[in-house]
């Protein structure tokens, strides 16, 4: 059920390690970096809660939730290859823009695909298993063009702003890796018809179409579960706190760990990598806390769980203020890894019991504003704050997002949980008072 997630994070971590030092191989200054990005928000804002709905609403061959995996793999996947082929900062940010299109196409489903098929009480190894897949991705792709140019030779000095051989070929082969996994979900998961298909039949006249998509979209966030309203705040201010992350890390170990002057210089190609490394350092932290994370929510609740995590993350952020070395750089990168597992497992878990019954597609889209809307607060006003604030420091950059992880931590001490509603494995219909509950398959 999982496996996709593998091959979406290799994406998505190849992206985040290496995006923003093509825009600087291609001439982008610091203060131009945010704006550049502002297609990854923008596209989830728009795209997540439209396709969460059409997928709550959609029935063929594929079933529900797949034929959405499938399609954006492929777009996906032709995007990986154009990315770093690209000749101008302008065409590097359109294939950004088709790469998290095509990304969140894939993704959002993935999200209600747990919430369809797992009963309550494994909803939260569910999204932590997703946790473990996306780590796992997000190591291989992170740590790949150092690996590629330290073990296996890949590599010539940057000239003229090239973009290293490295990163080139790790690209192609995240495109390969992103569309093979999510094949494998596609073939190997299957999907059971709605219980009354005439019914299901005359929601999808109901509830499909864009004004209608609309109009379910606008119904659905005036009648927002309080613990998604709660949550909501502690998803603004963690996810804030990552996307300065993604936004100046790499560049931060480039200019001020490494000292390199520009980015013609070997000195800045060895800085990425080794930023790559580092974001691989806490994706595998993220792997290890993922089996974890389970037993300690069952002991301490997901509350407790998901604010100790994000104050770890904040601690890891907050610390590169006072490291110089490029090896303490893996210390912080811990704290990061824990918070970042719990991002991406606790709040669905805590989520998914409190959401009406057949609506997990599109609420899962529209929670999804709440990651993206302050992203792009971010990308459009960000540029401001570097120029005027921070000096183009690209490293009190990610400080900066320490500070917002903190008070995402304080934030998820108000959480409320709901009971969750139970659901008969395999269908998005509300179980029965006779259905018999499955076997726990831990």
């Amino acid at each position: 059920m999982s496996v996709g997630f593998f091959g979406i994070q290799f994406g998505w971590g190849l992206q985040m390690a290496n995006t923003s030092a093509i825009f600087e191989y291609l001439g982008a200054n610091a203060h131009q970096i945010p704006i550049l990005w502002l297609a990854a928000p923008l596209t989830g804002l728009i795209v997540q809660p439209i396709i969460g709905n059409l997928s709550d609403n959609t029935w063929c061959a594929l079933g529900r939730r797949r034929p959405y995996f499938l399609v954006g793999a492929i777009f996906s996947s032709i995007a990986l290859i154009g990315m770093p082929n690209a000749s101008s900062l302008w065409i590097a940010a359109g294939m950004l823009w088709l790469l998290d299109t095509a990304s969140n196409v894939s993704m959002e489903p993935f999200r209600a695909f747990v919430g369809d098929l797992l009963p309550a009480d494994q909803r939260t190894q569910g999204f932590a298993m997703q946790s473990l897949f996306v780590g796992l991705g997000a190591v291989t792709a992170s740590a790949l063009p150092w690996v590629l140019s330290h073990g296996l030779q890949v590599i010539s000095p940057p000239e003229n702003h090239a973009i290293p051989p490295s990163v080139t070929l790790s690209f192609y082969i995240g495109s390969a890796v992103f569309l093979g996994t999510v094949l494998w979900t596609v073939c190997s998961t299957t999907e059971k018809p709605p219980v009354d298909m005439e019914a299901f039949q005359r929601q999808q006249k109901r509830r499909l179409g864009v004004l209608k998509t609309l109009i379910s979209i606008k119904r659905a966030i005036a009648h927002m579960p309080q613990t998604m309203r709660q949550l909501a705040w502690v998803q603004c201010f963690s996810w804030l706190g990552m996307y300065c992350l993604f936004l100046y890390f790499p560049p931060a170990v480039a200019h001020n760990i490494f000292g390199a002057v520009d980015e013609d210089s070997l000195r800045y190609a060895e800085g990425i990598e080794w930023a790559g490394l580092c974001m691989a350092a806490y994706n595998a932290v993220c792997v290890g806390i993922s089996f974890a994370l389970p037993k300690i929510a069952r002991q301490i609740g997901r509350r407790f769980t998901h604010a100790l995590c994000l104050l770890c993350g904040a601690i890891g952020l907050l610390s590169l203020m006072f490291i110089h070395d490029q090896y303490l750089l893996l210390a912080s990168m811990v704290g990061v890894g824990i918070a970042w597992a719990s991002m991406l497992a606790m709040p669905y878990a805590m989520l998914v019991g409190s959401l009406p019954p057949r609506k997990g597609g599109i609420y899962m889209g529209i929670f999804n504003f709440f990651i993206v809307l302050p992203e792009v607060v971010a990308s459009l006003g960000f540029g401001w704050v570097m120029v005027n604030l921070l000096h183009e420091n690209r490293l009190w950059a990610v400080v900066v997002g320490g500070g917002s992880m903190l008070m995402a931590a304080l934030l998820t001490l108000r959480v409320k949980e709901e009971q969750a509603q139970e659901r008969s494995p395999q269908s998005s219909e509300p179980a029965s008072s006779s259905a018999l509950r499955p076997a726990n398959i831990e």
